[in-house]
This record gives structure tokens, C-alpha cells and sequence, in this order.
């Protein structure tokens, strides 16, 4: 079992209105009330990610009516990521996203680019067999280089940096870890990873909590929204059309297609692509898409600026994971502050609180730091499904959509919207495999997930103390 950096982990970050933590300031943590998002809330909050952000595009509410080859609702990675390859083939696209490109779980994750599944290749060989799992195999690999590539050919300034380190906290998970190690070499022909001990780690980590590490040259870690804008940026100029502040209000079947409805305009498409994780359940035929993926709660803080100190932190700046279920998971930003997350409690709202629990995590990682500030938190949810395997494919013949990625979004966005992007081109080989693969249902009364939620957190918090 690989580590994720699913919260399980890191990769989405939002709830189903925005955060259900507000990104704060530690010295300024606003009372409880303030904290909650509405869902009307249509602008960025201050996060480190924002305080850095690169100038970008400002794009238009849509206040016409559009006729359009597909709509794409949700600009977050996964709607970005169907939007570009479509533009660049010359199809009519038109993205709608409802506050603002990268507001939520795209803009705030803790950035981890990540080879493998948050279910590891052992669940997809379960369901699909040996020879089939090296195919999603590959197709996680080609992920990592999706976004090497997109970053190199647009240009997209977002501190890329490969590499990644899964690391061990209990003898346990060494073994697991190194079990996992010999599978690949020998299955997959993962003959870039690195196994570690707990000397050659502490070469590179300055850290005493760990067994051993795997290492992976070709996974790294990258700024999450200067990527998504990026992004944004490239599908735009390759010809689609962007709105922010666009909320979906409605859809309704139009003639052979869809008509897409937003507070001032409206959408006439024939293609439908749900890309917006756990909003769902505003019309029913997204109803069933409930059933599948859950909102699990995460946290990340940012120190000051280290300085010296940072090179010594870690010192080939790799991110790292640990492969606990409940996990720690952190890096160094471009301008050298240690980003760490982790934390999974649906019953704690309190930002001062959380943002306290998370740095006691990071001093039992890194106790030298105890004397540094922390200058921002920021929390919110990211989307799981019951078993940790993504879920992407179509309800209808012309409606499509990509949930589910469960801490490795910022990666599989890229399959999953290069493989819908393909089949509404006509080529379904890449989606129809994921399309057979099995997901859970989840209960959906609110206060029974919640519970299941945290119960389920507490019971993975046992599991890896033992």
C-alpha cells in the first residue's frame, strides 16, 4: 500500500459551498460564526496560495445565451481538464464555474502530485485482475506527466517540483510499505522507486519519527491554484469559453441536448459534464453521483518564511506523505515555509482549534520548529468514496462526469478529463475501463454520514496506533 495524500488527504479541498473551515491568518482567527461560507460567497479567500498567486484572468459571469458543443460545469481541474484537450481538437466548450477558477478544492490542496490510487493497485486488482491493473497503472503514471507536460508547454508558472517520499511511521507500516515496494518492481516495472531506510531518510529528512521511506523520482509536489490557472489560461486560448461567478441554477432536456441554466444566462449544448466533486443533488439526474463519494474534512497550515532552516528541513524538497489511513502529509513552498496538513474530525468547527491540532502534528514530525510561527490555516473537505477508487464516467449517453479522486485529484483530474474529453471526441478506450470499476454506495441521510464519517476516522486512528 502506497502512501496518498488523501485524508484520508490533501487533494480536494472544499465543501459543498466552499470550505467548511474558513482560511484564516493565525493571529486573526475570526469567531465561529464568520467561518462558515455562504453559498453565495463568490470570491477568494486569503490562503497562502492566494497571498502568492500569480496575476490571472479575471473571466465574465455569463449573462447571454450560449449554444455550445458541451458545457462543462465546475472549474475546478477536473472541468479545466476536459475543457483544454476538447479546445485544442477545435470543439465548442464552455466552462461555468460558480465563485471563482480554482476557488476550492483545485486552489487549496496541499499541492501533492501523485503517482498510484488512494485505494492501491491492490484494490484494482481485486476488482479488475492483474494484466487490467497495469493498464490504470500506466494510466497514473501518464497522469503525473500530464501536468510535467502542460507546465512545460504553457508555460505554467507553478513551482514544479518532482519528487515524493512515502514514509513509514510504525514497523507496520515498513513492512507494508516494503511489500508494497517488491509488488511493484515485480508487477509494474516501477523500477524508479527508491526504498529507504531509516538511516538514508534521515540524510534528506531531518526527522526522527520514521521507519523508512519509498521514494518516487517522478511524483513531486506544485502551487495548486497557479497551476489551475494556468490551466485555465490554456484552455482559454486554445478557444474555450470561461465564466466564473456562473453557478449552475438549473438543467433541463433541450431538444437532443441540454439546456444549462445560471442566474443570468443559459447554456444550449449537447454534451454535459459534471465536474464539481460533492455538489451535487440540484437536479435528479446528478442524484445518483450522491451515493458515491463523501466529504471527508482536512486542514493544512503554513509557517513563516524559515529561512536557513529550510535547506536542513528537507533537503531535496520532496514531498512527503506518511501511509497511515488517517495521515500526515506536508512540503516546503517556493519561499521556503513548511506547508503541513492532515486531521479528519467532522466535529470540530473551530479554527483556532484545528489550526492548533494540526501544528501539535507537525512538532511530533518536526519538534526543532516549535519556536515558529504559523502565518496561515486553512481547511475544508475533501471528496472520498467508500473504497478509495475514483469515479468517473457518464450517467447518460451525453452527460458525463469525474468525482471521487480522493486526495490524488491534482494528478487523475488529468486522466479523468482527458478520458471524457475522448469520448465525447468519439474515442471511449481510456474512460469505458474506469467506468467498470465498483464504488460502494454511501448512506445519504446527512447526520448518519457525518457519523459514519467520524466514527470511521476514530477507527482508522486505532488501526494505525496499533
Amino acid at each position: 500500500m502506497t502512501g496518498s495524500a488523501c485524508f484520508f488527504s490533501t487533494d480536494f479541498l472544499f465543501g459543498r459551498y466552499g470550505p467548511t473551515v474558513c482560511i484564516i491568518p493565525s493571529e486573526n482567527i475570526p469567531d465561529k460564526a464568520n467561518t462558515m461560507i455562504r453559498p453565495d460567497f463568490q470570491e477568494y479567500l486569503p490562503s497562502y496560495y492566494f497571498s502568492s498567486v500569480n496575476p490571472h484572468t479575471v473571466y465574465p459571469k455569463l449573462q447571454c445565451r450560449l449554444k455550445a458543443e458541451t458545457c462543462i460545469i465546475g472549474g475546478g481541474l477536473s472541468g479545466l481538464c476536459t475543457a483544454l484537450p476538447l479546445a485544442e481538437h477545435g470543439h465548442e466548450a464552455v466552462v461555468l464555474e460558480a465563485a471563482r477558477i480554482g476557488f476550492g478544492a483545485s486552489g487549496r490542496s496541499g499541492g501533492q502530485v501523485i503517482s498510484d490510487y488512494a485505494c492501491g493497485m491492490g484494490e484494482i486488482e481485486k476488482q479488475v485482475g492483474l494484466e487490467q491493473a497495469q493498464w490504470f497503472w500506466q494510466q497514473s503514471l501518464q497522469a503525473v506527466e500530464l501536468v510535467d507536460e502542460r507546465v512545460r508547454k504553457h508555460a505554467i508558472d507553478c513551482d514544479w517540483q518532482r519528487g515524493y517520499a512515502t514514509v513509514a511511521v510504525r514497523p507496520q507500516h515498513w513492512e507494508e510499505l516494503q511489500q508494497w515496494h517488491e509488488h511493484a518492481q515485480r508487477h509494474y516495472g516501477a523500477s524508479h522507486y527508491q526504498l529507504w531506510d531509516k538511516a538514508e531518510l534521515k540524510q534528506q529528512l531531518d526527522s526522527d519519527m520514521y521507519q523508512g521511506a519509498q521514494f518516487d523520482p517522478l511524483s513531486g509536489h506544485l502551487h495548486p491554484l497557479n497551476y489551475t490557472l494556468g490551466v485555465a489560461s490554456a484552455a482559454a486560448e486554445a478557444g474555450a469559453q470561461i465564466f466564473e461567478q456562473s453557478p449552475m441554477t438549473r438543467i433541463e432536456p433541450y431538444q437532443n441536448g441540454w439546456l444549462v441554466y445560471t442566474p443570468e444566462g443559459s447554456v444550449e449544448c449537447k454534451n454535459v459534464v459534471y465536474a464539481v466533486n460533492t455538489y451535487v443533488g440540484l437536479n435528479p439526474i446528478f442524484r445518483p453521483l450522491e451515493r458515491k463519494a463523501i466529504a471527508v474534512s482536512t486542514f493544512i497550515i503554513a509557517t513563516e518564511p524559515l529561512g536557513a532552516r529550510t535547506k536542513g528541513l528537507i533537503r531535496n524538497n520532496m514531498a512527503v506523505c506518511d501511509n497511515r489511513h488517517i495521515l500526515d502529509y506536508y512540503r516546503l513552498s517556493a519561499d521556503g515555509r513548511l506547508l503541513f496538513g492532515g486531521k479528519d474530525n467532522e466535529f470540530i468547527d473551530n479554527p483556532a482549534r484545528m489550526t492548533e491540532l494540526v501544528r501539535q502534528d507537525m512538532l511530533k514530525v518536526f519538534p526543532q520548529l516549535a519556536d515558529v510561527r504559523i502565518e496561515y490555516s486553512w481547511g475544508g473537505e475533501c471528496d472520498i468514496t467508500a473504497n478509495l477508487v475514483p469515479h468517473f464516467g457518464r450517467l447518460t449517453s451525453n452527460v458525463f462526469y469525474t468525482q471521487g479522486y480522493s486526495g490524488h485529484g491534482m494528478a487523475i483530474t488529468g486522466i479523468a478529463g482527458l478520458a471524457v474529453a475522448e469520448a465525447i471526441l468519439g474515442d471511449e478506450c481510456r474512460l469505458k475501463p474506469f467506468e467498470q470499476l465498483c464504488q460502494p454506495n454511501i448512506i445519504l441521510q446527512p447526520f448518519l454520514r457525518k457519523l459514519g464519517s467520524f466514527l470511521g476516522s476514530k477507527y482508522y486512528q486505532w488501526k494505525d496506533s496499533r
